[in-house]
């Protein structure tokens, strides 16, 4: 769902979450001014008295959180939450490798389809009872073997046969084929949290309604949610005795925003620490504030528009109420030959990013693939000439006609309500879309309302955007045959109900490639696939910006900035255990500590081609629009 994450309901979609309605900045301020007095002095330092708790203050994802159940959440402020108070069975190291968390080693077997976990003794849930590998065990079997467990996840798991823990210190995981990945399964933010058995053994038969909204949240991780309100807020303590280090914030405030430019006032009169995914209007004009670091990540999502070829379940029954002229390649390929990406690059996102083109973001450069002549093709004649060629002849108003149907080609094109980009994006779409006689009519929805029409069927066109981390199998998962509804609409993380056999035999195949350069040629054939088919056509990949107070935070901002100014790819998983108050930091907000980790973060993925689970998100315009 782009997350930020986000676009998704539970039963639809994943990852990208959409965006959510524009509220007023003045409203949004004062649920800002109020938050922050119930953490302190409103604006003051986060660090003002020795003797007083700290409190970071971060905007939440503009995706904000569909659920706290981590087995149905998709959206990026969800993800974050259980990144931070749930664990996992691995970390990450700053080489990329995988490091320890729940486990301290594990190891494959030598025909690689059996991996041996061993988990650390000696932890605790928050209320205090033990954690054991039986937890870990019961988690992945349970997602394994329920199909609403697996609404979320499910695809990680997909090519494991029997999860066990012969005891409470070993976990034994076995697949059906060697997968390279494993270790990467279970990590912050993108991959599988591990959950209380104790607590959720009771909600096996409620699954799918259990809201998970008993405070403080029972789990383990470098923070526990201690309050939370939907479009409000999201409110923790730190774990003092976090087993990868104690977050140097005695406290953690996550305040919802409606849009980036309330998140911004808030930033700029000192009621906020932290905001990311902003504008680039925004990240411009913070650029010039003395107390701000505003910077750039490099891009680690995708923005795009999904058409809807034919929307169908798992077995074959249609769906929605889809243009039947986008099932036609000839349309899909004309609406793709009449983008003009280079032009949205420099006028909806002030240059700040790359045209699009391959489905897999430029934060991962080991993934890379390009079409032929090393971008996508831009032609508006040759796009003309395709219509022109299928029969679809122009009326007297320019508006081409369906041969099949008789019907005008006119096609909605959903976008977010509150996206300014979405809103800028969709007028050159259609205006170029006109010039080849397709009439587009854009509706725009609330983010709820796109995903509840995502999921039924009910578009043709809409914009979206998905992220990922250094390992892309979620983000390919999402494009098999797989990940399609069942008959009553369950399940299913389709981003565009694409389905495709070839395409499925070449995702199975990557999982189990160990060596990352045949890897990446796996990966590559599947991109070629999905670029051909046009489903969702790539319109550019956006630098990441973000802005954080100077006065008030140090050693947020992870990682060194490469030749370009531009950060790797950031996490809140880290950026909120090594941001400081000022007194225990370095002045320039990113300091040694943070750079050891954040290397870590967006490192190159390990020589030996084992690769970093995907950061599925869909966003408000993050992850997925």
């Amino acid at each position: 769902m782009t997350t930020d994450a986000d676009r998704s309901t539970p039963s639809a979609r994943p990852g990208t979450a959409r965006t959510r309605n524009r509220a007023s900045r003045a409203a949004a301020a004062l649920a800002a001014l109020a938050l922050a007095g119930s953490a302190g002095v409103a604006g003051a330092p986060a660090a003002a008295a020795a003797d007083q708790p700290t409190t970071l203050r971060a905007a939440m994802s503009f995706s904000g959180v569909d659920t706290l159940n981590p087995f149905l959440a998709y959206f990026n402020g969800a993800l974050d939450i259980f990144g931070s108070v749930y664990p996992t069975l691995n970390s990450l190291q700053p080489d990329g490798t995988p490091g320890p968390y729940l486990a301290t080693s594990w190891k494959p077997s030598d025909d690689k389809l059996t991996w041996t976990y061993t988990l650390r003794s000696g932890l605790k849930w928050s209320d205090g009872k033990p954690i054991t590998a039986e937890d870990a065990a019961w988690t992945l079997n349970l997602i394994m073997t329920d199909e609403t467990a697996a609404t979320a996840n499910g695809s990680l798991v997909a090519n494991f046969e029997k999860v066990t823990a012969p005891d409470a210190t070993t976990l034994v995981i076995r697949t059906k084929k060697p997968q390279s990945n494993v270790p990467y399964v279970s990590i912050p933010v993108s991959g599988i949290p591990i959950v209380p058995k104790h607590v959720w053994e009771q909600h096996t038969g409620d699954l799918k309604s259990f809201k998970n909204d008993t405070f403080p949240l029972v789990g383990y991780g470098p923070w526990t949610l201690t309050d939370f309100r939907t479009e409000q807020y999201a409110k923790f303590t730190a774990n003092k005795d976090f087993v990868l280090g104690a977050p140097k914030f005695d406290r953690l405030v996550e305040q919802s925003f409606k849009s980036p430019d309330a998140a911004v006032a808030a930033l700029r009169s000192g009621q906020l620490d932290y905001v990311n995914n902003i504008e680039a209007a925004q990240y411009k004009a913070l650029k010039g504030d003395k107390d701000v670091k505003a910077f750039q990540e490099v891009g680690n999502r995708w923005f795009g528009v999904e058409l809807n070829a034919g929307a169908r379940t798992k077995s074959g029954k249609k769906l929605g109420t889809g243009s039947p002229a986008l099932g036609d390649t000839a349309v899909r390929s004309a609406i793709a030959l009449a983008v003009d990406r280079d032009t949205l690059v420099a006028k909806v996102i002030d240059g700040l990013g790359k045209p699009g083109a391959g489905y897999l973001p430029p934060a991962w450069p080991q993934w890379a693939w390009s079409p032929a002549g090393g971008k996508a093709e831009h032609d508006p004649a040759k796009a003309n000439k395709l219509l022109d060629d299928a029969g679809y002849k122009r009326g007297g108003d320019g508006v081409r006609t369906d041969p099949k149907t008789g019907r005008p080609l006119v096609l909605r094109l959903g976008i977010h309500s509150d996206r300014p980009r979405d809103t800028q994006a969709s007028a050159y779409l259609a205006g170029w879309l006109k010039d080849i006689g397709v009439k587009v009519d854009i509706q725009a929805l609330s983010m709820s309302k796109l995903n509840d029409d995502l999921a039924k069927g009910d578009w043709d066109m809409l914009m979206d955007s998905w992220s990922t981390g250094p390992d892309p199998t979620y983000l390919l998962g999402i494009q098999t045959c797989d990940a399609l509804p069942d008959d009553q609409g369950n399940g299913g993380s389709t981003d565009a109900f694409f389905c495709d056999p070839e395409y499925d035999k070449l995702f199975e195949q990557q999982v189990t490639t160990f060596d990352q350069g045949e890897r990446a040629q796996v990966i590559g054939k599947m991109q070629d696939i999905l670029y051909k088919a046009n489903s969702d056509i790539m319109l550019f990949y956006a630098n990441g910006l973000d802005a954080v107070r100077t006065d008030t935070v140090q050693n947020l901002v992870t990682g060194k900035a490469d030749a370009a100014g531009l950060y790797p790819s950031q996490t809140t998983f880290w950026n909120y255990i090594t941001a400081a108050p000022p007194a225990k930091g370095a002045k320039d907000g990113s300091g040694s500590n943070a750079a050891l980790i954040g290397g870590g973060l967006v490192a190159v993925l390990v020589a030996a081609g084992v690769a970093v689970l995907a950061m599925r998100r869909r966003s408000a315009s993050d992850d997925r629009e």
